[in-house]
């Protein structure tokens, strides 16, 4: 019997907001792409993938233009049985929401204005926030402390009600700079500009007059977030975003490689002189025009009585733009510092707006919604990434790591499974297999890497090594002159090794879906050669490691990528190993 499209549609909805995707029906491309929009990957085991609707996915898809027609329409469409009632309505409510609250700034005052009296009086009344605003006399709108923009938006969010801000930014001390290419914004691929565009329209805001909320003149404008993926230039869209606003900036970013590659493109980029361009690490102290700093220096303490002696620097200093760099890393005292400077524009740049501690809410609050979104797949078809293939290969556990395995704790267990030693030799049987391409062989655990160092003759990259020693292995590994290197967690940020084709990750860190997306990422740079790029996970079978694996893999499957799972053969054959390049 023939299904009709109907009968055959690959979601399944629950009323509780799950949505069951069968990747073997008609439709899964779109209706993956749908979901990837309004929902968030949970589970994939086997052919079916679990989707879960929450109200930051769904107010992230109307920040980025969808609507709740749409959506629903797109939905029922796609859905084998329909759309149950309560879900229909409650993803509704949720669009609904989006828009109903509005923080501005009239008779230079910051206010809170809501479409219905109703759902202002309820929010004044929350205990979370009634500290923070005064009601007026007639109800029409709520008084907001200054102070407490970033605050109120934050704890809003967490009761339900997300609020737009357009109260206006600081424009910034003004920084005169361009480009090095003429016209506007320059040297900038189709999608770099759109994402521009999408976060400070075509002419880049308008000027509004000083306020008690914003001492100094204003920009309109919205603040947010652009997501990319690794290898596409999310530097260049900060760039633009900088060049087009002509304003000091800060940007904090998650190591001191991140600062370095930074100021190397600044400097090639821009106009801007050495002079104005400062580092701002646990080596350099550097407060100028625009200035690199890692999350570390913000999170430290040991200032007066645990503060942190580092914050004044950047909040008595003009900035006109805060560039959150891997924005979905952002430790707990950076989030407080974005809190208290919400008058200041902030661009966060991400590969995933995933956070595996589920605060995802405090970003879309306090850096500000998708403002742009590029999926992966999209750039890879476009060219501007390489052609991935990825793959998950099951290996045995040599025998006595096998015994230990089985008599350990469950905490000791995982670390068991990602130090098998079995591993050492699918790594050089996958390095044989693609002889010529340049490697990176990366794990989590020092004592696996310095082995696999050794047994296979690899230079090691860890981060206690010496900056300066760290680059020269990378130098030499760009030169060519290095055919593979092993590498720690460095490798999961900030490395640019543009001509690295081939990763292989030996363990990683629990059921991260950041960090497989940040690996796959290290060799996703379109290669001049026009080759593709082989992604290998190994997973050590029969253990908690595959089913860390299928979490990591989440996010990348939900961009549309596939994992050929295969098994290393017990005698070490290569016979079930995937082919170099092999199918997707």
């Amino acid at each position: 019997m023939t299904l009709s499209r109907k009968t055959a549609a690959p979601i399944i909805a629950q009323s509780d907001g799950t949505l069951l995707l069968d990747e073997r029906l008609p439709g899964f491309g779109e209706a993956q792409a749908l979901l990837r929009a309004i929902a968030e990957l949970q589970k994939r085991p086997g052919h079916l993938h679990t989707y879960r609707i929450t109200p930051v996915t769904v107010w992230n898809a109307a920040a980025s233009g969808w609507t709740a027609a749409r959506a629903l329409g797109s939905l029922r469409a796609l859905s084998r049985y329909g759309v149950p009632a309560s879900l229909e309505r409650d993803l509704a409510a949720q669009f609904a929401r989006y828009g109903q609250l509005r923080l501005g700034v009239q008779d230079g005052e910051l206010r809170l204005l809501a479409k219905e009296p109703a759902l202002l009086a309820a929010v004044a009344a929350l205990k979370a926030v009634s500290g923070w605003l005064r009601l007026s006399a007639d109800g029409g709108y709520a008084v907001v402390r200054p102070d407490a923009r970033g605050w109120l938006k934050r704890e809003l969010a967490l009761a339900g009600y997300p609020v737009i801000d357009d109260a206006g930014y600081r424009s910034g001390e003004p920084l005169p700079l361009a480009l090095r290419s003429s016209g506007a914004l320059p040297g900038l691929r189709d999608y770099q500009q759109a994402a521009v565009d999408a976060l400070l329209g075509k002419e880049g805001g308008t000027v509004l007059a000083a306020t008690a909320a914003s001492p100094a003149p204003a920009v309109a404008g919205g603040s947010g977030v652009v997501v990319l993926p690794c290898g596409a230039g999310k530097t260049w869209v900060g760039i633009g975003a900088i060049a087009r606003l002509a304003c000091e900036t800060l940007i904090l970013t998650p190591n001191t490689m991140s600062v370095t590659q930074w100021i190397r493109e600044l400097r090639r980029a821009t106009t801007l002189g050495d002079d104005q361009i400062g580092a701002y690490t646990g080596e350099r102290k550097e407060v100028r025009p625009v200035t690199v700093a890692t999350y570390q220096v913000l999170s430290s303490r040991g200032g007066e009585r645990g503060s942190n002696a580092h914050w004044p620097l950047f909040q008595d200093r003009n900035w006109g733009l805060i560039i959150y760099d891997e924005v979905h890393l952002l430790p707990a005292p950076v989030f407080r510092l974005t809190a208290e400077l919400q008058a200041t524009r902030r661009l966060g740049l991400t590969a995933t707006l995933v956070r595996e501690d589920g605060r995802e809410g405090d970003v879309f609050a306090l850096v500000g919604p998708k403002a742009y979104e590029a999926p992966w797949k999209s750039l890879e078809e476009a060219g501007w990434i390489a052609e991935a293939s990825c793959s998950e290969v099951r290996v045995p556990l040599e025998p006595g790591c096998a015994e230990r395995y089985a008599d350990a704790p469950a905490r000791a267990r995982s670390r068991i499974a990602g130090e098998n030693p079995r591993k050492a030799e699918v790594v050089r049987a996958l390095l044989a297999r693609h002889e010529g391409e340049q490697a990176l062989v990366i794990g989590q655990y020092l004592d696996q890497l310095r082995r696999v160092s050794r047994e296979l003759g690899l230079p090691l990259v860890t981060g206690d090594m010496a900056h300066g020693e760290r680059q020269a292995l990378f130098d030499r590994f760009n030169r060519g002159e290095l055919r593979a290197l092993a590498l720690s967690k460095v490798a999961n940020f900030a490395v640019d090794l543009p001509d690295a084709a081939v990763a292989v990750q030996i363990s990683g860190s629990f059921g991260s879906r950041q960090e497989e997306a940040q690996r796959l990422g290290r060799i996703l740079r379109p290669k001049a050669n026009g080759g593709g790029a082989s992604f290998y996970s190994l997973v050590s079978e029969h253990t908690d490691e595959v089913e860390y694996a299928r979490r990591r893999q989440q996010f990348l499957v939900q961009q549309g990528y596939r994992y050929e799972v295969r098994r290393w053969a017990e005698d070490g054959s290569e016979a079930d190993l995937p082919a170099a390049n092999g199918p997707r």
